[in-house]
C-alpha cells in the first residue's frame, strides 16, 4: 500500500477496517489517551468485567464453594482448550495455570530429564530475561550439570543470528527455548524451520509465546512442536497478572514429569492419598489451586478474539506495524530515530521499537505530558505496542505526532536520565 502522512490517510483507513467494530467491547474511559502498551498489558473488556461482577455478587457471594462444581474446577483445563484455537494446538494439549516462570521451570525440567546425559540448554541473548534468569535457577538446582548457550544478534539487538543458532545445536543439546517474538525489536522467530532444527539433533524445543498469542498466528502442532508457555495479560487482554498457559504435545504427556507436584495434578486429587500419582495427559502439569477470579475474567476477554480469527488479526497487525514504520521513515528520522525492529513482515510480531539516543526521556514526557502510554526498553527503545482489537490506524498517526511534537517542543529535556523502578 501507498502510505502517505496526513490525518486524514490515516481515519480513511480506519473507515476501512473490518475489525473496527471490536474496539467498542473494551473499557475506554480516555478517548483522548493514545495507548500504545497492549503488548504489555491489554485493555480491559466489557465481558470481563461482567464476568468479574457476575463471580463476585453470585458466583462466591451466594453460591460459596458450590461454584467449585458449577465452573470453577474445570476452568484450567476448559480456558486452555481455548487458547489452543488461537495457537494452532488440538485440544487435550494445553492448560491455563500458574505464571510463564513456573511454567517454563515445570517444562524445562522436563524436558532436561527426558534427554539424560545431554547437557547443553541454548537460547539467545535475545530472550526475555526472565527466562534466563529461570534457566539459570534450574541449571544451579541441579548442580550446574548443563551449560547455557546464548546465541547473539548480528544488528545490535534487532536480528538473531541464525547461522549461529544452528551452528550452536547439535548432539549435546537437551533442550532449546526461545520467544517467538522477541521483547525488545519484536523479531519473529520461523517455528517450523528452528524446531526443526532442535529436532534433526534430537533436541527438545520450549517456544514462549508471550509477545505472540493473539496478534501472530502460532501452528504449534502443525510445527511439531514441544511444549510451549506463555502470558495472557498482553495480546488476550486477560488482565494483570492473569494466569500464563502451558502447552506439552500430546505425545510426550505421559513420558514428562513435572517437578512441581501438587495436588491439582494428582490423579484422584480428592482422595487425598499421601503419595503422588500424576494424572493422565497434559493436566498433570497442574500444582497447587488456581486464582479463579483471574482466570475467569481472563477467560471471557478471550471470546473477541475466537470471533476476530487469528489471520485477520494478523492482517490488521501487519498493516498497523507497516503504517507506523512508513510514518517513523517520513517524520522521526529526521529528529534522530531509528527503527529497531525488523522492516520485513514476516520477521515482525506487533510491537515496533523506535530507538533514540533520549529515548527514556522522551517515553517520560509522552507519558507524563502528552497522555501517550508507550513502555521503555533497555538501552534506547522506545516500545510501541499495536493491538490489532482496538488500535486505530489513527492512533498510531496521533502517536507519532505526539512524538514529533515532544522533539520540536523539547519537552523530554526537563526529565532526568536517571530510570524510575518501571520503565
Amino acid at each position: 500500500m501507498d502510505f502517505q502522512s496526513s490525518r486524514s490517510f490515516a481515519e480513511n483507513l480506519d473507515t476501512r477496517d473490518p475489525l473496527a467494530p471490536f474496539r467498542a467491547r473494551f473499557v475506554i474511559t480516555d478517548p483522548g489517551l493514545i495507548y500504545l502498551d497492549g503488548n504489555s498489558l491489554g485493555r480491559l473488556t466489557h465481558a470481563s468485567l461482567e464476568r468479574l461482577q457476575l463471580v463476585v455478587e453470585h458466583e462466591w457471594g451466594r453460591d460459596l464453594i458450590r461454584g467449585w462444581n458449577e465452573n470453577w474446577w474445570e476452568a484450567p483445563v476448559r480456558i486452555g482448550e481455548k487458547i489452543a484455537r488461537l495457537v494452532g494446538a488440538a485440544p487435550g494439549q494445553m492448560v491455563a495455570c500458574d505464571t510463564v516462570s513456573v511454567n517454563l521451570f515445570k517444562l524445562a525440567a522436563a524436558a532436561l530429564a527426558l534427554r539424560p546425559g545431554r547437557t547443553h540448554i541454548v537460547t539467545d541473548t535475545l530472550n526475555f530475561p526472565s527466562d534466563l534468569y529461570i534457566l539459570q535457577g534450574l541449571v544451579h538446582s541441579l548442580g550446574d550439570h548443563h551449560t547455557i548457550l546464548r546465541v547473539g544478534s548480528r544488528d545490535g539487538d534487532v536480528t538473531p543470528d541464525l547461522d549461529e543458532l544452528a551452528a550452536a545445536i547439535d548432539d549435546s543439546t537437551a533442550l532449546l527455548t526461545l520467544s517467538h517474538v522477541t521483547f525488545k525489536s519484536g523479531y519473529l522467530y520461523e517455528v517450523a524451520y528452528v524446531t526443526e532444527l532442535a529436532h534433526r539433533h534430537d533436541a527438545l524445543v520450549i517456544w514462549d509465546l508471550s509477545h505472540s498469542a493473539g496478534a501472530v498466528p502460532v501452528a504449534l502442532d502443525a510445527c511439531n512442536a514441544d511444549f510451549a508457555i506463555g502470558c495472557t495479560y498482553k495480546y488476550l487482554n486477560g488482565g494483570p497478572g492473569a494466569s500464563a498457559f502451558l502447552y506439552v504435545r500430546k505425545d510426550l504427556q505421559e513420558r514428562a514429569v513435572s517437578p512441581i507436584w501438587g495436588w491439582w495434578g494428582q490423579n484422584v486429587p480428592f482422595a487425598f492419598g499421601l503419595d503422588y500419582t500424576p494424572a493422565t495427559g497434559v493436566a498433570r502439569f497442574l500444582t497447587g489451586s488456581q486464582p479463579i477470579l483471574s482466570l475467569l475474567a481472563m477467560e471471557a476477554a478471550l471470546d473477541p478474539l475466537l470471533e476476530a480469527g487469528m489471520e485477520s488479526l494478523r492482517a490488521k497487525s501487519i498493516l498497523l506495524s507497516a503504517y507506523l514504520i512508513y510514518l517513523t521513515d517520513t517524520l522521526l528520522a529526521p529528529l534522530g530515530f531509528r527503527l529497531g525492529s525488523p522492516r520485513l513482515p514476516e520477521q515482525r510480531g506487533s510491537h515496533i521499537s523506535l530507538r533514540h539516543p533520549e529515548g527514556y526521556r522522551i517515553n517520560r514526557a509522552l507519558i507524563e505530558e502528552m497522555n501517550v502510554l508507550p513502555d521503555f526498553r533497555e538501552p534506547d527503545n522506545l516500545r510501541l505496542g499495536l493491538t490489532p482489537l482496538y488500535t486505530t490506524f489513527y492512533e498510531v498517526w496521533e502517536g507519532v505526532d505526539r512524538i514529533r511534537r515532544v522533539m520540536a517542543e523539547k519537552r523530554y529535556e526537563k526529565y532526568p536520565a536517571q530510570r524510575l523502578i518501571v520503565t
